[in-house]
């Protein structure tokens, strides 16, 4: 049982750590603010939340586990509320997104 619990939290953690290097990869090659943000709060906070749950697989049932689970809730309430705000606040500035790529 301890083989096949150490197995399931190291493949949250390399999830976790793939959806992490993805949502980096796509701050970096994305074109416009819009698209960055995107990438940056959806594909980040699942990575985390699949990381969180790893750690909390291979920390004993106690209180390590609680604050691991109190720290998921508060990224999922937190993450899109600034995601958000940093978009509303970029609409109010007048950054216009990229609708179409010419190509040239």
């Amino acid at each position: 049982m301890n083989t096949l619990l150490d197995l399931f939290s190291w493949i949250s953690l390399m999830a976790g750590s793939s959806f992490i290097i993805i949502g980096t990869i796509g701050l970096v090659r994305f074109p416009d603010f819009f698209t960055r943000l995107h990438a940056a709060s959806i594909v980040d906070t699942l990575g985390c939340i699949f990381i969180m749950f790893g750690l909390m697989l291979q920390a004993d049932p106690g209180i390590v586990t609680v604050k691991l689970f109190f720290i998921v809730v508060f990224i999922l309430f937190t993450t899109p509320a600034a995601a958000h705000a940093l978009a509303k606040a970029a609409l109010h500035g007048e950054v216009k997104p990229l609708l179409h790529n010419t190509g040239e």
